[in-house]
This record gives C-alpha cells, structure tokens and sequence, in this order.
C-alpha cells in the first residue's frame, strides 16, 4: 500500500475511489502472489483461518514476502481480528484491523482479476463460488450441533402440538357440544373425549351393544353407562348427517395428531438417550431438552455456570427484579423436574440451587465423554433424592467423593462392555466381508473354467 490516510478513508469519496481501478492502483500496487496448490489445500486455509489458526502456507507466505527488517517497519493489515492476534503472537509485527484495511480488502476483492495477471473475472467467480460450497459442505457436516439441532426441532415441535391439539380439542367439545352437551362433564381428557366424539356419532343410535366399545375408550365401566344414561336423555339439538360427518373427520385429524404427539415423545426419548443420557437420567428427557434448546445447544449449555443454568427461561423475571430492585427469580425451566415440586416452599430455592448445579455437571459429562452412558446421570438423581430427603428429615447424604467414584467405576465398566460389544461386532463384519470375498473369487474361478472348457 503505497499511501492510506486513515481519516480521508473513512470519507464517502474516498470509499468510492476504491471501486475505480484507476485510482485503486495508484494506492495499491501487487507486491506477491502465492496460488493455492489445489482446492483441498485452499479449503485447508480457509478452514485454519476461520477457526483463528496460522496455516502453515500463509506462514510461508509472510516469511518470504514481509519486509521484517528494514528503517520504517512494515504494518501489517488483517481484516479478521482472530487471525491478526495470532500473526502478531506468530511474527512479533505490528497489527492494523479495522478502518483502511477494511477498504483496502474490498477494493482488492473487487479488483483481484486486474491485479493478478492470466485471471480473468470469471474463472475467479467460478474459483470462489466452488470453494464456497466447499467450505459450507464441511461446516454442516462436521456441525457438532447437528445432534442437538433434532432435539430442539423435537421439543419446538412438541409444544406446538400440544398447543393445537388442546384449540382443536375445545373446537371439538364446543362443535359437538351442541348435539351431546352431557359428554363434557363426564369427559374432561381431550384426547378421550375425541375418540368418543368418533365413536358416539349420532347419540340417539347407542345402545347396551356400544357399552362394550365404550368401555374401550374410557377404561372405565361405570362412566361408561353414564355416558350411555345421559345420552337417553340428553338435551342436546338433533344434528344432520353432513354434520356428523365433518365432526368425524375434524375428530379424527385430533385424534391421530394426539397419536403423533406419542411417537414424537418417543422418537425424542431416544434421541436423548444418545445425545444427553446423563442430563435426561437427572431431570427428564422433556425438561433436558428445553434447557438445551434454551441454550441453542449442549455445548453452549455445557458453557454456562450453574447460576446461569438455575433461572434458565427466567430471564424476563431475573431484568424485572434487577430493574425494579425486587427478588430474583429462584428458577426457571427446572422448575418442571418433580425435585422442586416436592420440596417444601422453604426449601425449593435451595433444591433448585442444587439441583441447577447438578445439571451443569450432567450436561458437561455428556457434551465431552466420548462413549453416552447414563451412569453418571443416575448417581447424580441419587444424589439429588438425598438432599432432598436431608431438607426433609435431617438423614446426612453421602459425601459428592464417594459418589463420583463409585459412578466413575460403574461408568468403566460400562465403556469396557460397550467395546467389547463393538469390536465383536466389527469381528462379524470382517468375517461376512471375507466370506464374501471369497464366494467372489470362486465365481470367477468357476467362470473361468467353463470358459475354457468350451
């Protein structure tokens, strides 16, 4: 760079000076080009430099091309600061980020194609557009979220379905309600009433032979023939077939949304298993699940202090009492583990404390082992059972020592069967691929004779 005025570089006139190639060149002249060797070593680079690392290639690069002695010290701009801190660690130079370089850095985007010689503009577009997709490519296949992102999918998912299940479900009690306005007193599941609702169809067709089908639904023989009593003499409006069955059918969609709400727990279930087995033996797999998709992720909950963790989901609450100077809140999302509802009101700050500490710990245990087991989670909910139990009768709990090394014993074990499990697995493997291999080899064997027999 031949001359920047730091000031005149922040003037609209001069930013627009950079866009003419004219001018540009006047203040910025190509001193050295290093290509990369192939897209691999250029998706390397780009990597080590997002992640703030000097590549070895760009080391090289600044070792033969910097001007490190000389009278008036060289200055070296960088637009990403992560980088610059680790070049000026690298080489002992003086740093600039920010301000010109970052003008200079657009005009030397805008104008590479004119400044290196035999590029033309679009190979360079081509050049970018496929290391783009390169780098995006890696960055979604080796997201260390991409585990987590099912399990926020998961639970955003499951709270909306409650929320529709339970409007569709009091469209359906207001909508049939006209007709057979008894079933909602004797029904107040949602779900329930539903399948009733398609079951029941027009009330004046039941009979002593639908007790047993009703039975079915409602598990229960003497709510059943209430049903069947108050549908005899029932005050509700008679109803027209066609209505009936868009009734049907809507009770039908709720019906299999509640059926889907079931699988979608489940499917969650497991994917906590795998995920965050420690975290769901603790607190729950619905209530691990909202703190990790609180968090955005298990790593980033894995970051936070149990304080943090403690009024996770509180935040409104915890700025209102900062604010207004009132009490904090003393939790948020734990709040729905069945610790704190248990504990008495004097001691519910205290378990909540407790237990947010217990979290943090779980979910550090799962975000860094390598192998999930569910070993520590269990001895944690143990732990937190006894606390409880000491707030409650005074029995001292087993020291936090104790119970860690009993967890780390029962979590070696644990490892050393699930290797054992693998490696006889990859054993198996190994031998149908040889048997296989050989059957191949026999084939050809086999073809080869007849072809020369003939």
């Amino acid at each position: 760079v031949k001359e920047v005025e730091e000031i005149g570089m922040l003037l609209p006139q001069v930013e627009e000076s950079v866009l003419s190639l004219g001018k540009f060149n006047s203040m910025v002249s190509l001193a050295a080009f290093f290509p990369f060797k192939s897209a691999q070593a250029a998706l390397e680079n780009m990597n080590a430099i997002s992640e703030g690392v000097v590549h070895a290639d760009l080391k090289l690069f600044l070792e033969t091309n910097l001007p490190l002695s000389g009278k008036k010290k060289a200055v070296l701009g960088v637009s990403d600061a992560k980088i610059g801190a680790a070049l000026q660690e690298e080489f002992s130079i003086s740093i600039q980020t920010g301000g010109a370089v970052v003008e200079i850095t657009r005009g030397v985007r805008l104008h590479f194609h004119s400044l290196v010689k035999g590029l033309t503009a679009l190979a360079a577009s081509k050049a970018q557009l496929g290391l783009g997709h390169s780098y995006s490519r890696a960055k979604v296949k080796f997201n260390v979220n991409r585990a987590d992102n099912m399990i926020i999918q998961s639970i955003a998912l499951l709270d909306q379905l409650d929320k529709d299940i339970n409007t569709f479900s009091m469209r359906v009690r207001e909508w049939y309600g006209y007709h057979f306005p008894e079933l909602i007193k004797i029904v107040t599941e949602n779900s329930m009433y539903c399948r009733l609702a398609q079951l029941i169809g027009n009330r004046k067709e039941l009979s002593e032979e639908s007790l047993e089908s009703l039975e079915e639904v409602v598990m229960d023989s003497a709510k059943a023939q209430a049903i069947l009593d108050a549908s005899r003499s029932s005050m509700g409006m008679d109803i027209s077939p066609i209505d009936l069955i868009n009734i049907e059918r809507f009770s039908n969609r709720v019906v299999s949304l509640a059926a889907y709400r079931l699988e979608l727990q489940e499917y969650l279930r497991s994917k906590m298993s795998q995920v965050a087995p420690n975290l769901a033996a603790l607190i729950g797999e619905v209530v691990g699940a909202r703190l990790i998709s609180h968090a955005g992720s298990l790593t980033n909950l894995a970051k936070y202090p149990a304080s943090t963790v403690q009024i996770l989901g509180a935040e409104k609450a915890l700025f209102r009492a900062l604010k207004t100077r009132g009490n904090t809140p003393k939790y948020g999302l734990i709040f729905h583990s069945t610790f704190i509802g248990r504990a008495a009101a004097k001691n519910k700050g205290r378990i909540s404390r407790y237990l947010a500490n217990k979290c943090t710990i779980a979910s550090r245990i799962d975000c860094f082992s390598d192998l999930p087991t569910s070993v520590f989670g269990d001895k944690l909910r143990e732990q937190v059972e006894e606390r409880l139990s000491f707030y409650e009768t005074g029995e001292v709990p087993r020291k936090n020592m104790d119970v860690m090394k009993e967890a780390v014993k029962e979590a070696t074990d644990v490892a050393a069967e699930i290797k054992r499990k693998l490696e006889k697995k990859e054993k198996k493997r190994k031998k149908r691929e040889k048997k296989l291999q050989e059957l191949a080899e026999n084939g050809e064997t086999n073809g080869e004779a007849e072809v020369s027999y003939f």
